[in-house]
């Protein structure tokens, strides 16, 4: 496996190495040996899977400590574009973004950890993601940001007019206006 860090501390992109043949293919997805070489130490207890379909965006979300959650996401069909944003008070990258592009082609996986909101559109007709956290899920703790805020400036592949949302994600908060318990703690 390849870990490439992108723009934003601690967010990795994992390529895996992908062995294929006329039967098929194979890699390994996660190995925890591995995983802490690179700084990814956390226990995973949650695993979480979605379907859904073209211009659905899902977030930006968030669970405040002492619930916070890192989370290993991949894209088991389809192709998403996956953002993180810090949003770790204090932190130099305070309000940036990364995103890259995700999908069952690349095999391609991203390592949002505790403090960065998360969040995914679909750019095929359908997708299933799947997600390893390091927390469990705490419906009182869960937080979102709006997903096309302004002050953000993510360059999402769909328009506002044509972006499919829950409930939950139309009426989001901009970061501004975020509940946020994080604070940025400098890696040693």
């Amino acid at each position: 496996m390849q870990f490439i860090p992108l723009a934003l501390p601690d967010v990795l992109l994992i390529e895996p190495t992908c062995y294929g043949d006329a039967r098929g293919f194979f890699f390994e997805s996660f190995r925890a040996d591995v995983f802490a070489q690179h700084g990814i130490a956390h226990p995973f207890v949650q695993d979480n899977m979605s379907s859904s379909t073209r211009h659905v965006v899902r977030g930006l979300h968030y669970q405040l400590d002492p619930h916070a959650q890192g989370k290993l996401v991949r894209v088991v069909r389809g192709a998403v574009f996956d953002v993180a944003v810090d949003i770790r008070r204090g932190s130099p990258t305070y309000g940036r973004w990364v995103g890259c592009e995700l999908s069952d082609e690349n095999y391609r996986a991203m390592y949002v950890p505790p403090g960065f909101a998360h969040g995914f559109c679909v750019l095929s007709d359908c997708a299933v993601f799947h997600y390893k956290c390091t927390a469990y899920y705490a419906p009182s703790h869960e937080r979102s940001i709006k997903w096309n805020d302004p002050a953000l400036g993510i360059a999402w592949p769909v328009s506002a007019a044509d972006a499919v949302l829950s409930s939950k994600d139309a009426v989001a908060p901009v970061l501004a206006e975020a509940e946020i318990n994080y604070v940025y703690a400098p890696t040693p």
